[in-house]
């Protein structure tokens, strides 16, 4: 594949251009925003933040050998060239990471869904790897701003993609696909997410699918079969099923929890039986294991290969991992969270052994029935056998009351910082504490005090 240059971005974006033409030719080898990841050949991406503005640095990364410019400022002297000009950076990054996706001719997986979506990228990611050479997202970069960076990320060589996409409003869908044009689209669940906005599930479904607007080629989709919601759709494209019922495609049995060491199960699928280890907890991995083995089925791999690709995941960031401390053990899944990925975080904490223990904090974007929300996540946690729910945060009151109107034993804090001051008193060795709110609350902030705790 010939390379992309400043030029094709310029034609892509529909800007001005301003710089010495020779630079026209440069080759694009990467995107972002910001200066301090800037090397050769980087298209640096001037977004104006609420505290910083990614123009004040366009010289410098010019300096570190950044290729070109996206800007909405025309550049105020030669240090700031070469540089295209447009109305929205927002919508011209979008324009050129679709003008080079179009140049592969690979499978792109797109993830979506209300929860799970990075835990499902990373799985298929780690099954397609056995195989191909495969392209992901960081992390969770999944949105308008962060996503095209992403897809101008992806290596020139690159076999396959997974690409998680994630929304909060209508349209947000629309324009991700028109950028990824996936070939293969995983729908997670559809749950209790961003209901400020999208209302309920019918209307978390019409977002999410607006992806099959936008497939490239025929399209095959990848379905949770024990969603209610999903399995009543009537998709538009060829689709498969997974799930933990025998009517799906791909279905798991002879679950069995390692707790600490992570999950066994078969995989059942075409009359097929494939057993596979996960090394990773909770029952959600199930569902994530279904899904890699879905895709990498689909796209050609061996059992041996998908059995191979699910023992390698690796779990992100703060998202259900078991740390041993001083006498207790955290369950740490404080990246975010929503009602749904409580209650799954939930049923695994209730797996392990111990007096369980819930530090659970405000789940934001609910909408007028997050009070309702909050209090019933409570009442879930006493009934699932959980000793001590412990809330934390403005919203978290309504968990408080939930669980104290389930008969549990229940606190509440404040802040924090209200809740560090007593952290000490309400950890017991043997405890196992499942630490989990919405990223904005910054928990691991709960989780660093825990693992300091001397008990």
């Amino acid at each position: 594949m010939r390379a992309f240059t400043v030029g094709d971005a310029l034609r892509a974006a529909g800007g001005r251009y301003f710089g010495n033409p020779e630079a026209l030719s440069r080759a694009i080898l990467g995107a972002s925003s910001d200066s301090r990841s800037v090397g050769a050949g980087t298209l640096f991406v001037a977004y104006k933040g609420a505290r910083v503005d990614g123009h004040d640095f366009m010289a410098a990364c010019l300096r570190s050998g950044a290729a070109c410019c996206l800007s909405e400022r025309e550049p105020r002297d030669a240090g700031e060239t070469p540089c295209i000009v447009v109305d929205s950076t927002l919508r011209a990054v979008a324009a050129v990471a679709g003008a080079y996706r179009d140049l592969f001719d690979i499978p792109v997986v797109g993830v979506t869904g209300s929860v799970g979506k990075t835990t499902a990228k990373e799985m298929i990611w780690a099954v397609l790897s056995q195989r191909y050479r495969t392209h992901k997202n960081r992390m969770n970069f999944n949105n308008e701003i962060s996503l095209p960076l992403m897809l101008l990320d992806m290596p020139q060589d690159a076999q396959a993609a997974v690409m998680e996409m994630g929304i909060s409003n209508f349209g947000e869908m629309t324009r991700l696909a028109r950028m990824v044009r996936p070939t293969l689209a995983v729908m997670t669940n559809i749950g209790d997410a961003h209901l400020e906005f999208l209302h309920d599930h019918a209307g978390v479904l019409r977002a999410k699918t607006e992806v099959f607007d936008h497939m490239c080629g025929a399209g095959l989709a990848v379905l949770n079969g024990d969603d209610e919601t999903l399995r009543a759709y009537d998709c538009p494209v060829e689709k498969i099923t997974f799930g933990r019922g025998d009517w799906n495609d791909f279905h798991a049995a002879d679950v069995e929890n390692l707790a600490g060491d992570g999950m066994r199960m078969t995989i059942c699928h075409h009359g097929a039986r494939l057993p596979v280890e996960i090394p990773a907890f909770g029952a959600h991995m199930v569902y994530a294991a279904l899904m890699g083995a879905a895709v990498g089925w689909t796209l050609g791999l061996s059992d041996a290969e998908i059995a191979a690709g699910l023992a390698s995941y690796e779990t992100v960031g703060n998202r259900a991992r078991l740390i041993e401390a001083d006498g207790f053990t955290i369950f740490s899944d404080c990246y975010n969270a929503n009602p749904n990925s409580t209650a799954s975080a939930l049923d695994s904490l209730c797996t392990l052994p111990g007096r369980r223990v819930c530090i659970l904090g405000d789940m934001l974007e609910l909408g007028p029935d997050s009070p309702r929300l909050h209090r019933e996540t409570g009442a879930r946690a006493v009934r699932n056998g959980v000793r001590l729910v412990i809330a934390c945060g403005k919203l978290a009151r309504d968990i408080y009351e939930g669980a104290r109107d389930a008969g549990g034993d229940a606190r509440y804090y404040a802040d924090r910082e209200a809740l560090g001051a007593e952290l000490r008193e309400l950890i017991r060795p043997g405890d196992c504490v499942l630490v989990k709110a919405s990223h904005s609350m910054a928990f691991e902030n709960v989780v660093e005090a825990l693992k300091a705790l001397k008990l």
